[in-house]
């Protein structure tokens, strides 16, 4: 059994289309399913279903992806791990990242490529639950999500900071010369919020229900691009985590203030697979954040509206 044979049959359980498998293992479709093909014949069972065209996996396909998920993942640790000078650590981190904390990736990466100039790095934006199927299934080396709220099983953690909520809006709105805004003040508002398929609207749910109020907004996304746009076009305010004013702060049309009543903080942080052996990508990234100021280097970075 050869390495690519189990490559090209993770890749054809990602794709479930022989042609798309093919073209993103940059080979000809035949070669693909000869290579399947000699590995059924190895391993003396039949791992997937075929008619006309991919129909799935068969159980034991499906028991040979979770083992050929973890070798390859495996294969690609030995080989990072057999650079030996650690400053030469090659290859790409793959990182999953929910929405809300996308603008702490940009430290993230510093932190990392500083350490490690050789390798690469890989932003997904995921759910925390997306995170935790994708650690799993060994598809991406870590996760930075929420640690405490619907926290996470199975993994390491690093807490890296601590992520309050603002309501910002146009700078002609009403609360703009106020110094906070209470939840239930801002319920009122013409809002635009995340939907509530994402961790930061469900603890946003939360914290109103805790003051006794509801949040109906009139517009929900999953993207927090789409509510920038929101407030940067229209009548429209929002309540997001005050580390976007690291890529916002200074807006010269938008305002951000405290929201209080109840003012409550989310701990964000970097979850990583419980696996032993630990991939050298998940250990040198846990390495260059244990001990950085991360927290204090993002608080520097956020220019509060005013």
């Amino acid at each position: 059994m050869l390495i690519r044979q189990l490559y090209y049959f993770v890749s054809l359980a990602r794709e479930r289309h022989f042609a798309r498998a093919a073209e993103a293992c940059n080979i000809a479709q035949p070669t693909l399913s000869a290579a399947i093909r000699k590995l059924e014949e190895e391993l003396q069972v039949q791992l997937v279903v075929r008619g006309k065209r991919f129909a799935g996996l068969t159980s034991e396909g499906a028991r040979v992806l979770i083992w050929g998920r973890q070798i390859l993942a495996d294969y690609d640790s030995l080989l990072q791990d057999l650079t030996g000078d650690r400053k030469a650590l090659v290859g790409t981190l793959r990182l999953g990242v929910i929405p809300a904390a996308m603008p702490s990736v940009a430290l993230v990466t510093e932190f990392f490529t500083t350490a490690y100039p050789r390798a690469h790095v890989e932003i997904i934006s995921l759910t925390s639950r997306a995170i935790a199927l994708a650690l799993d299934a060994f598809e991406i080396d870590g996760g930075i999500t929420y640690l405490e709220n619907e926290p996470l099983e199975r993994v390491r953690c690093l807490p890296l900071y601590h992520e309050r909520f603002v309501f910002i809006a146009k700078r002609d709105h009403a609360f703009s010369a106020r110094a906070s805004v209470t939840w239930r003040e801002a319920a009122g508002e013409r809002l635009c919020l995340l939907s509530e398929d994402m961790q930061n609207r469900r603890i946003i749910n939360r914290l109103a229900q805790a003051a006794g109020i509801a949040v109906t907004p009139v517009v929900t996304s999953n993207s927090f691009l789409a509510l920038c746009a929101l407030l940067r076009h229209g009548d429209w305010a929002s309540i997001v985590p005050d580390t976007f004013l690291y890529v916002f702060g200074g807006t010269p049309d938008l305002f951000a203030v405290d929201l209080i009543e109840p003012r409550q903080e989310q701990l964000m942080g970097l979850v990583l697979s419980q696996r032993e052996p630990a991939s050298p990508m998940a250990e040198a990234l846990l390495d260059c954040l244990r001990n950085a100021d991360f927290e204090i280097r993002l608080r520097q970075g956020i220019s509060h509206l005013s």
